[in-house]
């Protein structure tokens, strides 16, 4: 069954057809999502998403692009729900150079901050990183992230900078992109990538694979991926799926007999 490390259904664009779509997951061989908060609002529904759904679970935080909302009273809230037992992740934080909005040292400060949180917290962090490559590396080695563990969302860099992040113990997420025609970057990571480091995910409802690429993302689209990730590595689409799936347990501390956060928490 395979797992969905990193989706928004609490996006506007499920509004119509939510409940129907999530229900049927597990039918379509989806068997766990993380549900991945980018502003105030979103860990709200990510909230309500989880207590509603048995599979789903959920990551908190304020993505790069939302951190102007933040304050020191709404950090000491994110602290306090990420105390509820299905909350896996801290995420999804980091950097997004992409638009002048906000001001770099606002998501630096930001994003040091939520660091500090999952440390305390002892949670994985889920790593938003784009056209932000050398600010990003360097936070994560100051903050002396490989202690914290976690995920680079949707990776986008080249060989050198897996490489880096590969050394400091964290996972990557791989997901439609994968299957772009021009994504010969992105492949040639996934090629060189070991395998128990690999994550599948959406990002949904954003970047669906071909053949669906620029219609509205899902869980499953992931077949596609997992196509994709098997030609690349070799291996048949049934252990990229396996391997995968226990990936996503190892980097959320999901314990396999319980379905639930493992103790190590």
């Amino acid at each position: 069954m395979i797992f969905d490390t990193h989706a928004h259904y609490d996006d506007e664009a499920f509004a119509e057809d939510r409940e129907e779509l999530l229900s049927g997951l597990k039918a379509n061989g989806v068997e766990n999502v993380v549900n991945i908060s980018a502003s105030i609002r979103s860990v709200e529904n990510t909230l309500e998403l989880m207590r509603q759904y048995p599979f789903i679970y959920g990551a908190i935080g304020v993505h790069p692009s939302e951190t102007e909302e933040l304050s020191e009273s709404r950090m000491a809230w994110l602290e306090e729900v990420s105390q509820e037992p299905k909350i896996v992740a801290i995420g999804e934080i980091g950097l997004d150079y992409h638009w002048d909005e906000p001001d770099k040292e606002v998501q630096k400060y930001w994003f040091v901050r939520q660091l500090k949180l999952a440390r305390k917290v002892k949670l994985p962090v889920v790593i938003h990183s784009r056209d932000a490559a050398k600010d990003t590396l360097d936070i994560m080695k100051a903050e002396k992230a490989e202690e914290i563990g976690g995920v680079i969302h949707c990776f986008s860099y080249g060989v050198q900078m897996a490489r880096e992040y590969l050394n400091m113990g964290f996972y990557l997420g791989i997901g439609g992109v994968v299957t772009f025609t021009n994504a010969k970057k992105l492949k040639e990571v996934v090629t060189y990538m070991p395998m128990d480091r690999l994550v599948l995910e959406t990002d949904c409802p954003y970047l669906s694979p071909v053949p669906n690429r620029g219609k509205r993302n899902s869980s499953l689209n992931l077949p596609y991926v997992v196509k994709a990730v098997s030609e690349l590595k070799g291996i048949s689409q049934e252990e990229v799926i396996a391997i995968t799936s226990e990936n996503a347990r190892s980097l959320y501390r999901i314990s396999i007999a319980s379905q639930g956060p493992a103790s190590v928490r």
